[in-house]
């Protein structure tokens, strides 16, 4: 199971588009609104969770947790206690944790990114603390995928879909969608 949370203000590309192409690959994933089930995006489009961080669990089916970027999304995920403890979980478990935009810093605040290379959106990069700082667009280092932001955001789906499955699958799923990276 993937989890990717949605607070107010999250980018809404950077969100949805890890959800469509991991769904496109059937791989189960829930959104997960911090707040309730109706989120909000930075540019005013409203999104229904699937579910909300209340109904989340132990965790224990986690395959990885996908943090969208955005202001103040990044904010209001990184206040929610149980955003943190899910990326702390799924970390520890050594599951995937991806992060794009500017929700790299929260990787960086809970010391995830110590000595692991990594990209944020331009500015943020004093908050990724102990990273091996990339100008890579999207930067995989074990089971840790960050990304620069919204233009990018396709790459990164596609990162977090060869993560979990396989090559074959993510170049199947590139071709799909008709993308030239």
């Amino acid at each position: 199971m993937v989890y990717l949370f949605l607070a107010n203000g999250f980018e809404e590309i950077e969100a949805l588009t890890p959800v469509d192409v991991l769904r496109r690959a059937k791989l189960e994933l829930k959104t997960v609104g911090v707040g309730g089930k109706n989120i909000t995006g930075s540019h005013g489009i409203t999104v229904t969770a699937d579910m909300t961080v209340d109904e989340l669990g132990d965790m224990n089916d986690a395959d990885a947790v996908i943090l969208p970027g955005g202001m103040p999304g990044t904010l209001n995920l990184e206040a929610s206690k149980e955003v943190i403890s899910a990326v702390e979980k799924c970390y520890a478990d050594g599951k995937i944790v991806a992060a794009i935009c500017a929700a790299p810093s929260i990787l960086g605040h809970l010391g995830i990114l110590n000595g692991k290379r990594a990209t944020a959106f331009p500015g943020f990069e004093k908050e990724l603390i102990g990273a091996d700082l990339k100008n890579d667009f999207v930067s995989v280092d074990g089971k840790v995928i960050t990304a620069k932001g919204m233009g990018v955001s396709l790459e990164f789906a596609l990162a977090i879909l060869e993560a979990l499955k396989d090559t074959q699958t993510a170049q199947a799923i590139r071709s799909t969608v008709q993308c030239r990276m």
